[in-house]
């Protein structure tokens, strides 16, 4: 089965945090608006003037009904290029979001490029003007509330801004929220363009007439967005475009938040923000001196990515990889944390708003892992002291650190309420324990350093003797997949709580207890005889130990081979992934039995549970048949049915950074 992705269901924009994630969830960047990932309208407008004729390039149809032919779309690692044709000159508009994993002042810089070229298509000289304009829908939670703005010249840039007119910060907590607080700016190189905060008609309309955006007659400061019936930030650049090379011009998008994440009553800075000499023009200056050195660096990471990926899994796996990046990075905030030290952040976006959930860091932790273990020390780093403290009285995981943008104590099924609560049947005690100790075993092998663990022995000893106690048969707990409800005999629980030993075991070896070794390494192995003796189940194993007929994907099960614990025979393996096989719909495998739902970044974990390049292809190609078919125009959801590709829950989530198992096979890094 051969796929490719032909229409991502949505394409990345402005990409760079929970708030800053702005996506075209269209066909054409001229069908819509530009919008948040919730949908909610965060309008960018485009239009490109050719000798006199206007075309739009981002944007609806309401200011002007002539649209720039889109002749193509291709989405990189972080570049989304558009290519229009506007009469007789080709237009590029290329989103270019350098998250680049290495690089952490780089990654939290909260700047996107847009880079326009202009080449004609026949022999002359064509005279082109290209306009951008900004909404006040970016730093407002609603459109009644009210924006004020300003002009900036400094260091080389010139900027516009709107800012809320309150200044909220973080004040609400919650999952479809915006951002009400900070500076959203448009800016580009100083003397490059004509720059003004006007009204929306006549910027809009002026442009159109004469080439350039029009005061008209704004009305004082402040004034509520209104859905695009007030101000706006404009401006307009002019090009001469020719045959012989394309002219080029950049324009920034940039957000200043100032400060991101409460943690425990303290707000913190953005991680770009912990040198509090630097500002928002200070940062987009930084961006515009430094833009070719990093286009460079991105279009060399773009260009790796996929080489890496093809060579991994073929261009499809590329495609993948390429759509998962910026949509799972943006799922994070990196923040300055109290000591100065790096702290990341995710959000369950579109499932119930957590901050830092243990078992959404799990299934992204591949990416990390893969390119740079110090973003993911930065995801666990917070959980240690909060579950060692009387907030947490329970010898389990905590779920998560609360609700985005406060990290202030789990808010998960309501413990934030009622901390006094028996939550061991609402909560994931074995999810959680065995997570916890898998990405710290995982963390530890990918970046070597054991003196981590061994600084948290003692939490992590407790959550090890927790699954000795709980782990092998559990009683009626959630998983990960809480949608599906609470389950007893959950055998996929029992392979985590197997994985979860093993690591434990694996530290224990390596920080010279080698008797506790020893006995928690003969526990994972007891409980995963248990699940070949107790769960398999014909050529399938059972959902639950007591279901016989039951099934489920067993993706827990891949750290076995990640990690090297060898508690599993390979010939089982085998066994299971045929028996997957007799399960594929059009758009995947469903996780069990009950319905046709799935995970796609399990059904790549569940396909790598041995060598078997042709199930993990196909499981790709089904995926990616799932991003081009689907109805949901959304930032991929990462829950959906097998058999019509509609989306019930959980887009723009982190847990896309699970797609990148296949690179952690092909690194073997954590087996050494």
């Amino acid at each position: 089965m051969t796929e490719r992705l032909r229409r991502p269901p949505a394409v990345p924009l402005v990409t760079h945090d929970p708030y800053l994630s702005v996506w075209s969830m269209a066909d054409r960047l001229t069908d819509d608006w530009s919008r948040h990932w919730t949908g909610t309208k965060m309008a960018l407008y485009a239009v490109a003037r050719v000798d006199g004729i206007a075309y739009r390039l981002m944007g609806g149809a309401e200011w002007l009904a002539r649209a720039a032919e889109q002749i193509s779309l291709a989405v990189s690692a972080t570049k989304s290029a558009y290519l229009f044709r506007c009469g007789p000159v080709e237009i590029g508009l290329d989103f270019v979001s350098p998250l680049l994993a290495d690089d952490l002042d780089l990654l939290s810089r909260p700047v996107t490029y847009m880079n326009f070229r202009a080449q004609a298509l026949d022999a002359r000289r064509h005279k082109v003007e290209i306009y951008v304009d900004m909404s006040g829908e970016w730093c407002v939670n609603l459109p009644h509330e009210r924006v004020l703005w300003q002009n900036h010249a400094r260091d080389g840039v010139e900027a516009l801004s709107f800012r809320h007119e309150f200044q909220p910060v973080l004040e609400k907590a919650g999952d479809h929220l915006r951002i009400d607080w900070g500076t959203a700016y448009l800016a580009t190189a100083a003397g490059a363009a004509t720059m003004l905060v006007g009204d929306i008609n006549d910027c809009r309309d002026g442009f159109v007439a004469d080439g350039k955006p029009h005061v008209g007659g704004l009305k004082a400061a402040p004034r509520k967005v209104d859905y695009n019936y007030d101000a706006v930030l404009a401006l307009s650049i002019p090009m001469v475009a020719t045959a012989r090379r394309p002219a080029e011009t950049t324009v920034l998008v940039g957000y200043d938040d100032e400060y991101s994440v409460e943690f425990f009553g303290r707000k913190l800075r953005p991680w770009w923000r912990r040198d509090e000499t630097v500002d928002g023009i200070g940062i987009l200056a930084r961006a515009m001196r430094e833009r070719d050195a990093v286009l460079a660096r991105a279009a060399a990471f773009d260009a790796d990515l996929e080489r890496r990926a093809t060579r991994i899994a073929g261009p499809g796996y590329a495609d993948l990889c390429a759509l998962a990046w910026r949509h799972t990075i943006a799922a994070h905030k990196l923040c300055a944390g109290p000591e100065g030290q790096p702290l990341f952040f995710s959000k369950e976006n579109f499932s119930n708003g957590c901050i830092a959930t243990v078992d959404v860091t799990y299934p992204s932790a591949p990416l990390f892992l893969a390119f740079n273990p110090a973003l993911l020390r930065a995801m666990i780093d917070p959980y240690f002291a909060y579950c060692a403290s009387p907030a947490w009285p329970f010898k389990f995981a905590a779920h998560d650190l609360g609700t985005y943008p406060k990290a202030n104590g789990q808010t998960y099924r309501g413990f934030d309420k009622n901390p006094q609560q028996d939550i061991t049947d609402t909560q994931m005690p074995i999810e959680e324990c065995g997570n916890m100790l898998v990405l710290v075993g995982a963390l530890a092998r990918a970046d070597g350093d054991f003196d981590y663990p061994r600084r948290h022995w003692a939490m992590l000893t407790q959550w090890a003797a927790y699954l000795v106690e709980a782990g092998v048969d559990s009683g009626d707990q959630l998983c990960t997949d809480d949608f599906s409800g609470v389950l007893g005999h959950n055998v996929n629980l029992s392979g985590k709580a197997a994985m979860g030993l093993a690591a434990y075991a694996m530290l224990a070896e390596r920080l010279g207890e080698t008797e506790t070794a020893k006995t928690y390494r003969a526990h994972a192995q007891a409980f995963a005889d248990h699940i070949l003796a107790a769960g398999r189940d014909g050529r399938g194993t059972r959902l639950a130990f007591d279901q016989p007929g039951s099934w489920s994907l067993k993706y827990n099960l891949v750290w076995d081979r990640l990690l090297g614990f060898g508690l599993f025979p390979q010939e089982e393996m085998r066994r299971e992934l045929a028996f997957y096989r007799t399960k594929v719909q059009p758009y995947g495998v469903p996780l069990d039995n009950r319905s046709t739902l799935t995970k796609p970044e399990w059904m790549l974990w569940a396909a790598s549970l041995t060598k078997d390049r042709k199930l993990f292809e196909d499981f790709v190609a089904r995926i990616l048949r799932y991003a081009n078919d689907t109805p949901n125009r959304v930032p991929l959801a990462d829950l959906y049915l097998t058999d019509s590709a509609r989306k019930l829950a959980f887009h723009a989530r982190s847990v896309l950074g699970g797609f990148f198992v296949g690179f952690l096979l092909d690194q073997d890094r954590l087996r050494k």
